[in-house]
């Protein structure tokens, strides 16, 4: 497959999953704003911050360290190999939920069984849920090496939904189940999501015409399952020791990305209803880094991991492919700095309102409205670390990886006291404060290798991180101009003034966009030239 081609269905796996990924979120974000408004915050900073944590800590110990390893390695593989390696994260994921479960039932604090009863079974229940997930891993590394497109998306949202309805219809119907509720929700997540992939591959395996087609590395079921071949290994160990060294960096990079919440539960720094309000302001933050970013940082990963040879830098490689690259992480950037001054800028004038409308009076009263305009701050710097990232560690040789890991490590314990200081003097803000500390500080160490990347070459594509003076222009004005309407209109005086308000909002936002079309005309050239591309792509699968 030819630059172009795996560009071509990068993109496209890219677009695709952002139009369907909306389209199911938003149902959810629908349904879960009508569950908050049956729901206690105590409840909700039980399953949201120590039951996911349970299962998220399984989950990306037992299976992250894999998923890269699998997808880095180039079209000539043993394939059974990998799929007998992958298999090991279910014995691991067996592994840490009986760990972790233990000591969320025996050494962290238990809720009062009166105000959240059955807290033992959702421990449980959360980490069989994990353990269930992984039984679908093989099938999800195999859809995302080949690329298939709305497999992924349409699984995952699908049963995300699927849940959201779930737990809708419990809450209204027997609202004193407590933890049952969604503890039988997540499981029946899980299942419907394994049983998405395990369909999908049985349906285009018994196809043998159409398995043909897709180039698959397995013609029938049978294949995906552990097996032992005559003359050779069990596992290539090049791909295990890769998976170690990725392991290493994965256990860290779990406390970075979930500091927060191991520093509330270990620490009980808040407790469990001020949990709640926080991990729902958190997770409607962050809505649009799991719409956009989340994509395209999974999308193009491949696509570096394809492109670049991770043992040679810039210029010991095919020049038409370091170009390519080049091209391609520069658009990136500056989309994802577009895309994060957008929300920063506008989010700061709208938190408020936005809370009001998502959750009522126990969001956007006391803490939530300060708490989501921090997150918008932290979201520009989610944006360019996402990409940052994809490129650095599918370009990174495992030597970088390992050294890296000592810089994750330094990270992690600083970002854990940090949390835990600031937590202690300015509250739950503390969190995202911390967060974008470390966040700022992992960009530095991913801008300092790009640039050491390229430093031999005559590409430069940390020049996406530069804007044009009239379009910062533009967002400092619309800035302004919304911080006034949201003095003036909002949100006290009715829906009137909210309406003029979103009104305002809306014409600043078009003047904002329309001068970054008129001034970045190099990323909409290359913007049109993918979408151009992503049609192609779709066009010949």
């Amino acid at each position: 497959m030819s630059n172009r081609e795996v560009l071509g269905q990068a993109a496209r796996l890219a677009s695709t999953g952002l139009l369907l990924q909306v389209v199911f979120r938003l149902i959810t974000f629908v349904l879960n704003a009508f569950i908050l408004r049956f729901l206690s915050k105590e409840i909700v900073g039980i399953v949201n911050v120590r039951l996911t944590l349970l299962y998220s800590t399984t989950i990306f110990l037992a299976r992250e360290a894999f998923r890269r390893a699998c997808l880095s390695g180039g079209a000539q593989r043993d394939w059974s190999q990998t799929l007998n390696l992958l298999w090991l994260t279910v014995p691991l994921g067996i592994f840490w939920s009986l760990l972790l479960g233990w000591i969320w039932l025996w050494w962290l604090e238990r809720p009062d069984p009166n105000v959240i009863p059955h807290y033992g079974t959702g421990v449980v229940v959360f980490g069989l849920s994990a353990v269930v997930e992984l039984l679908g891993e093989p099938f999800w590394v195999l859809a995302q090496a080949h690329m298939f497109v709305k497999l992924k998306v349409v699984a995952e949202s699908l049963s995300v939904a699927l849940r959201s309805v779930l737990t809708a219809v419990l809450v209204l119907g027997l609202p004193h189940w407590g933890l049952y509720i969604f503890s039988l929700a997540q499981l029946f997540y899980t299942a419907a999501l394994v049983l998405c992939y395990v369909g999908y591959f049985t349906k285009l395996l018994g196809s043998p015409q159409s398995a043909k087609q897709q180039a698959l590395p397995v013609s029938r079921m049978a294949d995906v399952l552990p097996s032992i071949g005559r003359g050779r290994a069990f596992l290539n160990w090049k791909e295990a020791k890769l998976t170690w060294s990725f392991f290493k960096q994965s256990f860290l990079k779990q406390i970075l990305t979930e500091g927060e919440r191991y520093v509330m539960t270990f620490l009980n720094v808040l407790n469990f209803g001020d949990q709640g309000v926080y991990d729902v302001v958190n997770n409607l933050g962050s809505l649009v880094a799991r719409l956009i970013f989340q994509p395209i940082e999974e999308s193009f990963y491949i696509f570096f991991a394809k492109v670049l040879e991770r043992e040679k830098d810039a210029t010991r490689q095919k020049q038409e492919d370091v170009a390519a690259a080049a091209t391609v992480l520069e658009s990136l950037l500056k989309v994802a700095l577009l895309t994060g001054l957008t929300i920063t800028v506008f989010g700061f004038a709208y938190s408020q309102l936005a809370l009001d409308i998502y959750g009522g009076a126990m969001l956007s009263s006391g803490s939530g409205p300060v708490l989501l305009r921090s997150y918008c701050l932290y979201v520009l710097l989610l944006a360019i670390n996402g990409v940052t990232e994809c490129f650095t560690f599918a370009a990174m040789s495992k030597e970088e990886l390992d050294r890296y890991n000592f810089t994750m490590l330094a990270l992690s314990s600083s970002f854990l006291v940090l949390s835990y200081v600031l937590t202690r003097w300015c509250g739950s803000v503390g969190f995202i404060l911390a967060n974008c500390f470390n966040m700022s500080i992992r960009i530095t160490q991913s801008l300092c290798f790009i640039h050491q990347y390229y430093r031999g070459s005559p590409h430069r594509p940390l020049a996406g991180l530069c804007l044009s003076p009239v379009l910062l222009g533009a967002f400092a004005l619309s800035a302004g101009v919304t911080a006034v309407s949201e003095v003036l209109l909002c949100c006290a005086q009715g829906w009137p003034a909210r309406l003029a308000h979103v009104t305002v909002g809306a014409f600043c936002l078009g003047a904002t966009l329309g001068t970054a079309f008129l001034t970045e005309t190099k990323l909409i050239r290359f913007l049109r030239t993918q979408l151009g591309a992503s049609k192609q792509a779709g066009a010949t699968t």
